[in-house]
């Protein structure tokens, strides 16, 4: 008898077989969160097209999958409950082959189209019905498969949480390929096919769990759980403070995604930056020898949070790239401070799943709360500096042992300067104006000393948590009452973003803007100081030199009559006052917050003073501006790219071809296609082409900035030469033949990385 054959004999698995079970099981961990992490951008980029690419998309995206994830768990935990091997093997078994005969992944029948409100909660339902049960059973994969390792009488099965790291590499190289490789190479059909088969080979590798686990020597199982016996249950404020700790970087990860998206750059693929870095602070702390010391993260964790009251005291457009870089960084020494105190007050072994559950959840509740709740509940992105107050409250108990017989000066200390600085924004007189002058002079320095200060009670003085949480909220209270703006910004809150209404010192220009873009503008002063009364003129990327305005005279001269004109998007309104008596122009919006917007006097006078009685259709105007009657418009303009997050689906050849049945026989489509951080221009000459459409791009600067008065990137198409008239022989307008080696846009297909590249590798024409 061999010695392999004695060690199985003796109930003990011989080290081939360990090699094996450990191979496999990571193997199927490994493709498992592989899927889950891929099926999110996969999925996701299906829906956009519903609600207008709208970046709220994927956070509440994330919602569902966070909550679907606490399911999971949850059924693997009740799943171990049970004393007998084989049930819970046969059982996952049958729910993935179930799950496998509803794919591939497809919006499911009835969820074609959005209702007018509630948008958050009809996506919930349209995930659920159309990917919940694969979801479902892929989110139980990680916490089932580590307690069956546990049972298969491996040596490291006393400490499975290794395995927890191998799951996260997973997903984080999901994550990645997605825009890199996945997305640019295949389409969705593709995309979705592998993804189909992935899953086949994931039942594979499950099974064969299955099996090393029913095939395990028994009595190598009894003595595995046996060393764990004596061990106590983790105590309930211990499981509630594992919820907290979980909750906190998950509704984090999602307050900064809104916020860099919309204070500092509104570019494409941000998610994925902080997403990232969210998983692979969890691929760390469970490594079973960290490389980045736990230690580390808590001396750093409130030099960080001190660093984030200074960028949101600073503001977001002094430097892009700094600014973003210290937003993600002092998010992952938060994250990787919340995430190694789960590490390190982990449950043995016994308690697994019982441990993924209270994760989970903690991570369905912070993302409730920033992804759901907060939207609805603030008008600007509030959840990021209350969840960052917080944060210091995930620092471990202890503190003060120095410092008790101070504890109460500090209170007062704290009390007299929350009152210092807060009692002249809400008092009158001339000492107080004097005051309250010169704290907005000197805002970064208050609010940033105030941050500082709770770093050095963490640091220097062993403070304990609630002192670092109560000073830190003093600060982030500070950054509201003296905001970077002066106090002269609106905002405006929706499903599909934040938009603020900025209004320039005395007055002369109100300012619409989403982040750092701005969507439109209007002039109430002139240089004089003297109100402008009457018909406005457009500015911005409207006025009449630039392309938008060109483009419209000279379709307006071809036709030599009352143009019918179709406009998709609203922003301001400023198009509205492009239009002439007698004239038919149409508008369509999704976004309900910015008719209101564009229809208050208060901020703009667009379509008060030139279309006061205008009715814009509401809904994606992917699916409106279908149902209109074809040959209708002298000029349809989309005018729905001017921001940095765009709504792919309305630049794409099956678009292009609903705008060409919409034409009347001489019209044309002008596409606005400004952009920062991607080139759409070869993007719509592609798209028309395919369509059998000429193009003329215009792109130039105006130098009028301070007028706003913008540089405007602007694609026209048309049938004919002769359908754009004087544009064809302008010196500033070009014709422009598609770019043969770039893959032209579909419903199936898009590159933005390329599109993103291209930008970076052209700059801005």
């Amino acid at each position: 008898m061999s010695s392999s054959d004695t060690s199985v004999a003796a109930g003990k698995p011989s080290a081939g077989r360990n090699r094996l079970v450990l191979t496999v099981y990571t193997a199927a961990i490994f493709v498992s969160a592989l899927l889950l992490f891929s099926v999110q951008p996969l999925f996701t980029k299906m829906v956009l097209p519903r609600l207008g690419g709208s970046p709220a998309v994927w956070s509440v995206a994330m919602v569902f999958f966070q909550s679907l994830l606490l399911g999971g768990y949850a059924y693997a935990h009740y799943l171990m409950q049970l004393r007998n091997r084989m049930i819970p093997v046969v059982v996952h078994l049958v729910l993935l082959v179930i799950a496998l005969l509803t794919l591939p992944l497809s919006i499911a029948g009835g969820w074609g189209e959005p209702p007018t409100s509630g948008y958050a909660v009809w996506l919930l339902g349209l995930f659920a019905v159309s990917i919940g049960l694969p979801f479902f059973a892929l989110a139980a994969n990680n916490p089932l498969l580590q307690a069956w390792f546990v049972r298969t009488g491996h040596p490291n099965g006393p400490d499975p949480y290794f395995l927890y790291a191998s799951s996260n590499i997973g997903s984080f190289l999901a994550l990645l390929s997605y825009p890199v490789l996945l997305e640019p190479m295949f389409t969705l059909r593709t995309q979705n096919l592998i993804w189909t088969g992935g899953y086949g080979l994931l039942i594979v590798l499950i099974a064969a769990c299955g099996v090393l686990l029913l095939r395990s020597p028994a009595s190598a199982v009894v003595d595995t759980l046996a060393e764990q016996t004596d061990t106590p249950p983790p105590p309930w404020m211990l499981r509630a403070r594992w919820i907290f700790l979980a909750a906190v970087p998950s509704g984090l990860l999602i307050a900064v995604t809104a916020h860099i998206s919309t204070d500092v750059a509104a570019a494409p693929l941000l998610w994925v930056l902080p997403l990232s870095l969210y998983l692979l602070t969890w691929v760390l702390v469970f490594q079973s020898r960290p490389l980045l010391r736990h230690s580390w993260m808590l001396l750093l964790q409130p030099l960080a949070i001190a660093g984030v009251v200074v960028l949101l005291a600073v503001g977001g457009e002094q430097n892009l790239l700094l600014t973003l870089g210290g937003h993600l960084v002092c998010f992952f020494v938060i994250a990787m401070a919340c995430h190694g105190e789960l590490a390190r007050t982990r449950p043995a072994a016994k308690y697994l799943t019982g441990f993924y559950v209270a994760l989970s959840f903690g991570g369905m509740v912070g993302g409730l709360f920033a992804g759901l709740i907060a939207p609805f509940a603030f008008s600007w992105i509030a959840e990021y500096p209350i969840l960052l107050a917080l944060a210091a409250l995930c620092r471990p108990p202890g503190g003060d042992a120095r410092l008790a017989r101070w504890s109460n000066w500090y209170w007062l200390f704290l009390a007299v300067l929350t009152a210092v600085l807060i009692v002249p924004t809400v008092a009158d007189g001339k000492l107080m104006a004097k005051a309250m002058s010169f704290l907005s002079d000197n805002r970064v320095w208050v609010i940033g000393g105030v941050g500082v200060l709770s770093a050095l009670l963490a640091l220097g003085l062993n403070a304990s948590r609630w002192k670092i949480f109560a000073t830190v909220a003093v600060a982030l209270v500070l950054i509201r009452a003296y905001p970077s703006d002066d106090g002269r910004v609106e905002t405006v809150r929706s499903f599909f973003g934040v938009h603020k209404i900025v209004v320039t010192p005395h007055g002369q220009y109100h300012v619409l803007m989403h982040g750092t873009t701005i969507h439109g503008a209007q002039k109430f002063q002139n240089d004089d100081g003297s109100p402008i009364s009457g018909r406005p003129e457009p500015i911005t990327y409207y006025h009449k030199d630039g392309g938008i305005g060109r483009a419209i005279t000279a379709i307006r001269k071809r036709k030599g009559a009352p143009l019918r004109v179709a406009v998709i998007g609203l922003g301001s309104g400023t198009l509205a006052c492009a239009s002439e008596p007698g004239e038919s122009w149409k508008f369509f919006e999704i976004d309900q917050s910015m008719v209101d917007t564009a229809r208050d006097p208060k901020y703009f006078t667009y379509i008060k003073n030139c279309m006061p009685d205008l009715q814009p259709v509401m809904g994606d105007a992917r699916l409106t501006f279908a149902r209109e009657p074809d040959g209708v418009y002298d000029l349809i303009i989309i005018d729905a790219y001017s921001s940095d997050a765009i709504p792919i689906h309305l630049a794409t050849q099956e678009a292009m071809k609903i705008y060409k049945a919409k034409l009347a026989p001489q019209g044309a489509v002008l596409m606005h296609v400004s952009n920062r951080h991607l080139d759409l221009t070869s993007v719509v000459v592609g798209i028309a082409a395919a369509n059998d459409l000429k193009s003329w791009v215009y792109s130039e600067d105006s130098g009028r900035d301070p007028e706003y008065i913008f540089a405007t990137s602007v694609v026209v198409s048309a049938r004919e030469d002769e359908d754009v008239g004087e544009l064809d022989s302008s010196d500033v307008w070009a014709e422009t033949a598609a770019d043969k080696n770039q893959r032209v846009w579909t419903d199936d297909y898009s590159n933005v990385l390329g599109a993103v590249y291209r930008r970076l590798r052209d700059g801005e024409q």
